[in-house]
């Protein structure tokens, strides 16, 4: 990120004075989580927040103990995989799955939470989402993925887009 970011985001979003709307303030956050990401092809960060709380945080990349796609190299490049299909040919967990399991892990209930995430989630993260019982999804960054769309629109999640402001 760089310095202008926060001033850049303000004016887009109508925000007047100093202080970013809290949309702006969790994607931000948001953005800088992707930079643990080890994947090779996309850096995605994503947090859970309930009450202008974080509750957890995810980046996508190998499972915890694994080689990362930047020292062993991505299969899904390997394979010439286009972006949005054959998700299970990947080493790397979703940042959006990241954080869902992180939440999980520590026993933090996310029901009725919202999920601040770099890029749209793809169909898989989708259903997690859905499942998990997060009502609403704020994303600066696409996806091609039409399922996912629809999966979202069928499930009742809020869904709200940033401008593509990130870096």
């Amino acid at each position: 990120m760089n310095g202008e970011y926060g001033r850049s985001w303000i004016m887009k979003t109508g925000e007047t004075g100093s202080r970013p709307s809290w949309d702006a303030y969790f994607i931000s956050i948001a953005d800088m989580v992707k930079q643990r990401s080890t994947c090779l092809r996309r850096q995605v960060g994503a947090i859970v927040v309930k009450d202008k709380r974080i509750l957890s945080t995810g980046y996508n990349g190998a499972p915890s103990g694994f080689a990362h796609c930047s020292e062993v190299g991505c299969e899904r490049e390997k394979h010439d995989i286009l972006p949005g299909e054959r998700h299970e040919l990947c080493r790397g967990i979703h940042a959006e799955q990241n954080a869902i399991v992180q939440a999980a892990a520590f026993g933090v209930s996310i029901r009725n939470s919202t999920l601040y995430c770099t890029h749209y989630p793809c169909a898989l993260c989708s259903k997690l989402i859905i499942n998990a019982g997060i009502t609403r999804l704020v994303v600066a960054g696409d996806y091609p993925d039409d399922l996912s769309k629809a999966l979202l629109e069928e499930g009742g999640i809020e869904v709200k887009v940033l401008p593509d402001t990130l870096s």
